[in-house]
């Protein structure tokens, strides 16, 4: 399984008249369990497919000019460019950098895609480092039961512990 996946499920026509009129397509991107969509004109994937020709060598993308504006015509756009993205994803291990802004991803993984969002074989000792601030501070050892000199017992602490420890503890 690929860590992104794209699809294109909807399109629709923007402009009142069809000369000065557009659609856009609806890009849906699930990379990791996450989703999200991003809008996109035919001429934003002409221009991307520009740029990947640069880089790397892309396949054909769906025809620039469109005869007949019917929405028969236009599903067949939305099915090719769904297609075009597919293709980049399948036919390259590493995926461009311009490829992974048009689709609005911020945060890849920079191992390559087989292995993203997760491989425990891959994961090194430095990546796996917590990042974040702790979100609680004890003054003392949590895991220890209060002394006998407190006048009230910590019945959270010991609860935790007794669920940790006893699990099949039954309270008289």
């Amino acid at each position: 399984m690929h860590p992104i996946e794209v699809s294109i499920p909807s399109f629709r026509s923007e402009g009142s008249n069809v000369e000065k009129g557009y659609t856009v397509f609806k890009v849906e991107v699930l990379m990791c369990g996450r989703q999200h969509t991003v809008e996109k004109r035919y001429s934003e994937f002409y221009t991307l497919h520009k740029m990947l020709k640069k880089i790397i060598k892309p396949p054909e993308i769906p025809s620039k000019h469109v005869r007949n504006w019917v929405p028969k015509v236009l599903d067949q756009r939305r099915q090719g460019l769904e297609l075009y993205l597919q293709t980049i994803i399948m036919e390259n291990e590493v995926l461009p950098k311009i490829f992974l802004d048009f689709l609005n991803i911020r945060h890849f993984p920079s191992l390559p895609k087989t292995e993203s969002c997760g491989s425990f074989e891959t994961e090194s000792e430095e990546s796996s480092k917590l990042t974040h601030q702790p979100a609680l501070l004890f003054l003392r050892d949590p895991y220890l039961l209060p002394t006998t000199n407190d006048t009230f017992s910590n019945m959270v602490i010991e609860g935790v512990i007794r669920g940790i420890f006893y699990p099949d503890f039954q309270p008289r």
